[in-house]
Protein backbone atom coordinates (compact mmCIF):
# COMPACT_ATOMS: atom_id res chain seq x y z
CA UNK A 1 0.00 0.00 0.00
CA UNK A 2 1.58 3.33 -1.13
CA UNK A 3 -0.29 5.35 0.70
CA UNK A 4 -1.53 4.38 3.97
CA UNK A 5 -1.85 7.72 5.70
CA UNK A 6 -4.01 9.12 3.02
CA UNK A 7 -6.43 6.28 3.11
CA UNK A 8 -6.49 6.14 7.18
CA UNK A 9 -7.03 9.71 6.85
CA UNK A 10 -10.08 9.02 4.70
CA UNK A 11 -11.46 6.37 6.99
CA UNK A 12 -11.21 9.22 9.49
CA UNK A 13 -13.22 11.56 8.05
CA UNK A 14 -15.74 9.23 7.30
CA UNK A 15 -15.93 7.85 10.89
CA UNK A 16 -16.12 11.82 11.69
CA UNK A 17 -19.35 12.47 9.97
CA UNK A 18 -20.70 9.39 10.57
CA UNK A 19 -20.29 9.63 14.39
CA UNK A 20 -22.23 13.22 14.03
CA UNK A 21 -25.47 11.41 12.69
CA UNK A 22 -25.69 8.65 15.06
CA UNK A 23 -26.52 8.58 18.68
CA UNK A 24 -29.12 7.25 20.60
CA UNK A 25 -31.85 9.81 19.11
CA UNK A 26 -30.22 10.14 15.50
CA UNK A 27 -30.39 13.98 13.95
CA UNK A 28 -30.38 15.38 10.50
CA UNK A 29 -27.00 16.45 10.65
CA UNK A 30 -27.16 19.09 7.72
CA UNK A 31 -30.13 20.66 8.84
CA UNK A 32 -28.80 21.20 12.21
CA UNK A 33 -25.25 22.82 10.40
CA UNK A 34 -27.58 24.86 8.11
CA UNK A 35 -29.65 26.24 11.40
CA UNK A 36 -25.76 26.91 13.17
CA UNK A 37 -25.01 28.91 10.00
CA UNK A 38 -27.98 30.66 10.04
CA UNK A 39 -28.12 31.48 13.49
CA UNK A 40 -31.55 29.73 13.98
CA UNK A 41 -32.57 28.86 17.66
CA UNK A 42 -32.58 25.20 17.07
CA UNK A 43 -32.55 21.64 19.36
CA UNK A 44 -30.86 19.70 16.87
CA UNK A 45 -28.35 22.31 16.30
CA UNK A 46 -27.63 22.59 20.29
CA UNK A 47 -27.29 18.89 20.13
CA UNK A 48 -24.58 18.83 17.46
CA UNK A 49 -22.16 21.60 18.65
CA UNK A 50 -22.73 20.97 22.51
CA UNK A 51 -22.60 17.30 22.77
CA UNK A 52 -22.30 15.12 19.29
CA UNK A 53 -18.82 17.14 18.16
CA UNK A 54 -17.68 17.34 21.43
CA UNK A 55 -17.61 13.56 21.78
CA UNK A 56 -16.42 13.00 18.35
CA UNK A 57 -13.71 15.02 19.15
CA UNK A 58 -12.84 13.62 22.02
CA UNK A 59 -12.99 10.39 20.94
CA UNK A 60 -10.17 11.77 17.90
CA UNK A 61 -7.95 13.59 20.11
CA UNK A 62 -8.16 10.36 22.96
CA UNK A 63 -7.50 7.60 20.17
CA UNK A 64 -4.67 9.40 18.28
CA UNK A 65 -3.06 10.22 21.88
CA UNK A 66 -3.30 6.24 22.73
CA UNK A 67 -2.71 4.82 19.58
CA UNK A 68 0.66 7.15 18.98
CA UNK A 69 1.73 6.55 22.86
CA UNK A 70 1.15 2.88 22.25
CA UNK A 71 3.24 2.80 18.80
CA UNK A 72 6.32 4.94 20.29
CA UNK A 73 6.34 2.45 23.75
CA UNK A 74 6.61 -0.44 21.66
CA UNK A 75 9.62 1.31 19.32
CA UNK A 76 11.47 2.04 21.92
CA UNK A 77 11.00 -0.74 24.21
CA UNK A 78 11.01 -3.21 21.23
CA UNK A 79 7.97 -5.04 23.04
CA UNK A 80 4.88 -5.67 20.86
CA UNK A 81 3.46 -6.18 24.07
CA UNK A 82 3.95 -2.59 25.34
CA UNK A 83 1.41 0.11 25.73
CA UNK A 84 1.16 3.05 27.47
CA UNK A 85 -0.02 1.33 30.89
CA UNK A 86 3.49 0.05 30.85
CA UNK A 87 5.66 2.50 32.12
CA UNK A 88 2.85 3.38 34.81
CA UNK A 89 1.79 6.64 32.80
CA UNK A 90 -1.56 5.05 32.52
CA UNK A 91 -2.27 4.23 36.05
CA UNK A 92 -0.44 7.43 37.34
CA UNK A 93 -3.25 9.42 35.37
CA UNK A 94 -5.68 7.47 37.08
CA UNK A 95 -4.71 7.52 40.66
CA UNK A 96 -4.12 11.36 40.32
CA UNK A 97 -7.91 11.62 39.23
CA UNK A 98 -9.40 9.28 41.55
CA UNK A 99 -7.61 11.30 44.52
CA UNK A 100 -9.41 14.63 42.62
CA UNK A 101 -12.66 13.10 42.95
CA UNK A 102 -12.04 11.87 46.07
CA UNK A 103 -11.31 14.69 47.89
CA UNK A 104 -13.90 16.47 45.61
CA UNK A 105 -11.55 18.24 43.55
CA UNK A 106 -13.68 16.98 40.60
CA UNK A 107 -14.58 20.52 39.31
CA UNK A 108 -12.84 22.81 36.34
CA UNK A 109 -9.10 21.83 36.34
CA UNK A 110 -8.85 19.71 38.93
CA UNK A 111 -9.27 16.25 37.31
CA UNK A 112 -7.23 17.21 34.45
CA UNK A 113 -4.21 18.96 35.95
CA UNK A 114 -4.19 16.01 38.88
CA UNK A 115 -4.18 13.57 36.13
CA UNK A 116 -1.18 14.91 34.37
CA UNK A 117 0.55 15.42 37.55
CA UNK A 118 0.11 12.11 38.53
CA UNK A 119 1.29 10.33 34.74
CA UNK A 120 4.55 12.70 35.30
CA UNK A 121 5.64 11.70 38.76
CA UNK A 122 4.21 8.07 38.03
CA UNK A 123 6.56 7.99 34.88
CA UNK A 124 9.09 9.73 36.63
CA UNK A 125 9.21 7.43 39.91
CA UNK A 126 9.50 4.49 36.89
CA UNK A 127 12.82 6.12 35.57
CA UNK A 128 14.62 7.12 38.40
CA UNK A 129 14.00 3.41 39.70
CA UNK A 130 15.32 1.87 36.30
CA UNK A 131 18.30 4.34 36.25
CA UNK A 132 19.73 6.42 33.54
CA UNK A 133 21.38 3.45 32.05
CA UNK A 134 18.67 0.75 32.75
CA UNK A 135 18.07 -1.74 30.14
CA UNK A 136 14.59 -2.31 28.53
CA UNK A 137 14.03 -4.83 30.99
CA UNK A 138 14.61 -3.12 33.97
CA UNK A 139 12.23 -0.58 32.52
CA UNK A 140 9.30 -3.05 32.00
CA UNK A 141 9.87 -4.23 35.47
CA UNK A 142 9.82 -0.84 37.42
CA UNK A 143 6.83 -0.23 35.31
CA UNK A 144 4.75 -3.33 36.03
CA UNK A 145 5.76 -2.49 40.04
CA UNK A 146 4.18 0.77 39.99
CA UNK A 147 1.10 -0.06 38.30
CA UNK A 148 0.44 -2.64 40.50
CA UNK A 149 1.31 -0.24 43.50
CA UNK A 150 -1.12 2.20 42.04
CA UNK A 151 -3.42 -0.20 41.54
CA UNK A 152 -3.44 -1.13 45.09
CA UNK A 153 -3.12 2.25 45.85
CA UNK A 154 -6.74 3.08 44.11
CA UNK A 155 -8.30 -0.24 45.54
CA UNK A 156 -7.65 1.53 48.73
CA UNK A 157 -9.35 5.04 48.19
CA UNK A 158 -12.25 3.01 46.90
CA UNK A 159 -12.50 0.41 50.29
CA UNK A 160 -12.53 3.75 52.52
CA UNK A 161 -14.77 6.06 50.20
CA UNK A 162 -17.05 8.46 52.19
CA UNK A 163 -20.26 7.22 50.54
CA UNK A 164 -21.88 4.63 47.95
CA UNK A 165 -21.85 7.99 45.35
CA UNK A 166 -18.04 8.26 45.99
CA UNK A 167 -17.56 4.69 45.30
CA UNK A 168 -19.64 4.93 42.28
CA UNK A 169 -18.26 8.09 40.73
CA UNK A 170 -15.03 6.83 40.81
CA UNK A 171 -15.54 2.88 38.96
CA UNK A 172 -17.57 4.53 36.63
CA UNK A 173 -15.08 6.55 35.59
CA UNK A 174 -12.75 4.16 35.68
CA UNK A 175 -14.28 1.96 33.19
CA UNK A 176 -13.52 4.61 30.53
CA UNK A 177 -16.00 6.48 28.81
CA UNK A 178 -16.33 9.86 26.03
CA UNK A 179 -20.11 11.05 27.07
CA UNK A 180 -21.04 13.37 29.26
CA UNK A 181 -18.53 15.95 27.97
CA UNK A 182 -18.58 19.18 26.39
CA UNK A 183 -16.42 21.35 24.49
CA UNK A 184 -14.56 22.58 28.04
CA UNK A 185 -13.39 18.99 27.98
CA UNK A 186 -11.67 19.14 24.99
CA UNK A 187 -9.65 22.57 25.64
CA UNK A 188 -8.94 21.07 28.60
CA UNK A 189 -7.28 17.90 27.02
CA UNK A 190 -5.91 19.12 24.03
CA UNK A 191 -2.91 21.49 25.19
CA UNK A 192 -1.05 18.42 26.76
CA UNK A 193 -2.49 15.71 24.29
CA UNK A 194 -0.46 17.87 21.72
CA UNK A 195 2.17 19.02 23.60
CA UNK A 196 2.93 15.65 24.45
CA UNK A 197 2.48 14.28 21.00
CA UNK A 198 4.87 16.53 19.18
CA UNK A 199 7.71 15.30 21.74
CA UNK A 200 6.68 11.80 20.42
CA UNK A 201 7.20 12.41 16.90
CA UNK A 202 10.54 14.24 17.72
CA UNK A 203 12.00 10.47 18.97
CA UNK A 204 10.70 9.31 15.16
CA UNK A 205 14.73 8.99 13.94
CA UNK A 206 15.84 7.85 17.04
CA UNK A 207 13.25 5.10 17.46
CA UNK A 208 14.27 3.80 13.55
CA UNK A 209 17.44 3.70 14.59
CA UNK A 210 17.28 1.82 17.53
CA UNK A 211 15.95 -0.89 15.28
CA UNK A 212 19.48 -1.81 14.33
CA UNK A 213 20.46 -1.89 18.30
CA UNK A 214 21.74 0.49 20.50
CA UNK A 215 25.11 0.33 19.91
CA UNK A 216 24.76 1.27 16.72
CA UNK A 217 22.19 3.96 17.16
CA UNK A 218 24.54 5.86 19.72
CA UNK A 219 26.99 5.24 16.74
CA UNK A 220 25.09 7.17 14.17
CA UNK A 221 24.80 10.19 16.86
CA UNK A 222 21.39 9.27 18.83
CA UNK A 223 21.59 9.91 22.54
CA UNK A 224 19.67 7.38 24.25
CA UNK A 225 19.12 9.28 27.56
CA UNK A 226 17.80 12.53 25.38
CA UNK A 227 15.42 9.83 23.57
CA UNK A 228 14.05 8.03 26.43
CA UNK A 229 13.57 11.29 28.65
CA UNK A 230 11.86 12.93 25.51
CA UNK A 231 9.80 9.89 25.27
CA UNK A 232 8.61 9.65 28.66
CA UNK A 233 8.09 13.43 28.97
CA UNK A 234 5.51 12.99 25.64
CA UNK A 235 3.74 10.00 26.84
CA UNK A 236 3.13 11.65 30.53
CA UNK A 237 1.67 14.45 28.94
CA UNK A 238 -0.36 13.29 26.17
CA UNK A 239 -1.74 10.02 28.34
CA UNK A 240 -2.00 12.24 31.54
CA UNK A 241 -4.16 14.87 29.72
CA UNK A 242 -6.32 11.99 28.04
CA UNK A 243 -7.29 9.61 31.25
CA UNK A 244 -7.92 12.38 33.27
CA UNK A 245 -10.93 13.70 31.07
CA UNK A 246 -11.64 9.88 29.72
CA UNK A 247 -10.87 7.66 32.28
CA UNK A 248 -9.13 4.31 31.50
CA UNK A 249 -9.04 3.14 28.01
CA UNK A 250 -7.61 0.58 27.48
CA UNK A 251 -5.97 -2.18 24.73
CA UNK A 252 -6.03 0.97 22.01
CA UNK A 253 -2.39 1.50 22.28
CA UNK A 254 -1.35 -2.11 22.05
CA UNK A 255 -3.74 -3.19 19.25
CA UNK A 256 -3.26 -0.08 16.65
CA UNK A 257 0.33 -0.53 16.27
CA UNK A 258 0.02 -4.19 15.91
CA UNK A 259 -2.47 -3.90 12.95
CA UNK A 260 -0.55 -1.08 11.42
CA UNK A 261 3.18 -2.05 11.69
CA UNK A 262 2.98 -4.26 8.19
CA UNK A 263 2.23 -0.58 6.21
CA UNK A 264 4.91 1.16 8.03
CA UNK A 265 7.24 -1.39 6.61
CA UNK A 266 7.70 -2.25 10.15
CA UNK A 267 9.64 1.70 10.63
CA UNK A 268 8.66 2.56 14.25
CA UNK A 269 9.27 6.63 12.83
CA UNK A 270 6.68 6.16 10.04
CA UNK A 271 4.20 4.04 12.31
CA UNK A 272 3.65 7.25 14.70
CA UNK A 273 1.51 9.13 12.96
CA UNK A 274 -0.18 5.90 11.04
CA UNK A 275 -0.44 4.61 15.12
CA UNK A 276 -2.31 8.38 15.89
CA UNK A 277 -4.72 7.85 12.65
CA UNK A 278 -5.60 4.84 13.38
CA UNK A 279 -5.80 4.80 17.09
CA UNK A 280 -8.30 7.95 16.25
CA UNK A 281 -10.55 5.67 13.66
CA UNK A 282 -10.33 2.20 16.18
CA UNK A 283 -11.76 4.66 19.34
CA UNK A 284 -14.29 6.30 17.01
CA UNK A 285 -15.35 3.50 15.87
CA UNK A 286 -15.87 2.01 19.12
CA UNK A 287 -17.89 4.70 20.11
CA UNK A 288 -19.91 4.45 17.51
CA UNK A 289 -20.66 0.92 18.28
CA UNK A 290 -21.95 1.99 21.60
CA UNK A 291 -24.26 4.33 20.29
CA UNK A 292 -25.61 2.00 18.18
CA UNK A 293 -25.97 -0.66 21.15
CA UNK A 294 -27.76 2.55 23.44
CA UNK A 295 -29.96 3.07 20.50
CA UNK A 296 -31.15 -0.16 19.87
CA UNK A 297 -30.88 -1.58 23.44
CA UNK A 298 -31.52 1.36 26.11
CA UNK A 299 -28.85 1.10 28.48
CA UNK A 300 -25.38 2.79 27.39
CA UNK A 301 -21.99 0.74 27.29
CA UNK A 302 -18.79 2.21 28.30
CA UNK A 303 -16.46 2.52 25.94
CA UNK A 304 -13.49 1.45 27.63
CA UNK A 305 -15.63 -1.64 28.13
CA UNK A 306 -16.01 -2.34 24.27
CA UNK A 307 -11.81 -1.91 23.94
CA UNK A 308 -11.23 -4.29 26.64
CA UNK A 309 -13.62 -7.06 24.96
CA UNK A 310 -12.19 -5.95 21.68
CA UNK A 311 -8.51 -5.74 22.69
CA UNK A 312 -8.50 -8.92 25.98
CA UNK A 313 -8.41 -11.77 22.87
CA UNK A 314 -6.38 -9.69 20.72
CA UNK A 315 -3.31 -9.55 23.48
CA UNK A 316 -4.00 -13.18 24.39
CA UNK A 317 -3.37 -13.75 20.56
CA UNK A 318 -0.08 -12.33 20.53
CA UNK A 319 0.96 -13.69 23.60
CA UNK A 320 0.33 -16.82 22.81
CA UNK A 321 1.89 -15.91 19.23
CA UNK A 322 5.33 -14.61 20.94
CA UNK A 323 5.40 -17.41 23.46
CA UNK A 324 8.90 -19.47 22.76
CA UNK A 325 8.38 -22.99 21.63
CA UNK A 326 9.19 -25.76 24.39
CA UNK A 327 11.25 -28.25 23.53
Amino acid sequence: MKHPALLLGMLLVGLFVLSLFIGSNPIPVFQALLDRLRDVPSAIAIVLAEVRLPRTLIAIVAGATLGLCGAALQGFLHNPLASPGLIGTSSGAAFGAVIALYFGFAGGYGIPLAGMLGALLATLLVYLIAGRDGDMLTLILAGVAINALLTALISLLLSLAPSPYAVQEIVLWMLGSISNHGSDDVWLMLPGAVLGSLLLFRCGRALDALTLGEDTAMTLGIDLRHTRALLFAGVALAMGSVVSITGAIGFVGLITPHLLRPLAAHQPGRLLALGALGGASLLLTADIVVRLLQHFGGAEIKVGIVTALLGAPFFLWLILRHRRPTT
